[in-house]
């Protein structure tokens, strides 16, 4: 994607995203990798309602600050995900309500955290990888996300919150949202007798629909 294009998709992505609840005060951050290996990310501190497309942070494919404010200070969880996935354009981190509470529950899966609750979660999620706590700006954080990223396009980050890949901004930012009402669901069902899909019907959709 072209520069300009990009900062007008990142503001209107993160004005979505804000609108429905899934960035609260200034949390998440958003980037985007452009056609020539920048980055486009949301600054530090900001809110992802009420974006400037001309104070995002842009970075040369060297790692130099080029332009606009401040990128996130999460900005190393962004290279960690684009080193591990090559194919992916653009990173969504948020830190929405029922997915950062799933996040917090004991006992998840570290390969595999969220079971198969709808066939939309596995098509759109895949299997969704857990990372220990760090404190924000951990570079460890990152660390350990670039070491499960290359199995995984979506991650969650242990009493943190979501992070997720994708080849376009729409379907990073899709993957989030699914994210959230999946974890949702497995927090409205937690303590029931759940029938989840079936190992067969898990292995078909992931054929028919690889992440």
């Amino acid at each position: 994607m072209k520069e300009r294009k990009g900062r007008a998709a990142l503001c209107r992505v993160g004005a979505r995203l804000a609108a429905r609840g899934l960035a609260p005060g200034t949390s998440g951050n958003l980037s985007l990798r452009l056609d020539d290996g920048a980055l486009l990310l949301t600054p530090t501190n900001s809110s992802l309602g009420d974006l400037d497309p001309d104070a995002l942070a842009l970075i040369t494919p060297k790692g130099v600050h080029h332009g606009g404010a401040p990128p996130t200070k999460e900005q190393f969880l962004h290279a960690a995900l684009y080193a591990a996935r090559p194919q992916a354009t653009a990173i969504v981190h948020l830190h929405s309500t029922y997915a950062v509470a799933y996040a917090c529950l004991r006992g998840l899966r570290a390969d595999d955290a969220m079971p198969a609750i709808t066939p939309y979660s596995v098509m759109r999620l895949g299997r969704v990888a857990l990372v220990p706590y760090f404190r924000p700006g951990d570079p460890r954080l990152g660390t350990a996300v670039g070491a499960v990223a290359a199995g995984h396009h979506a991650v969650l980050l242990a009493n943190h919150g979501p992070v997720v890949a994708g080849p376009s901004l729409e379907s990073a930012a899709s993957a989030a949202e699914e994210l959230e009402e999946t974890a949702k669901l497995l927090l409205i069902v937690r303590g029931s007798d759940v029938e989840l899909l079936r190992d067969a019907d898990v292995e078909e959709l992931r054929r028919m629909f690889p992440s």
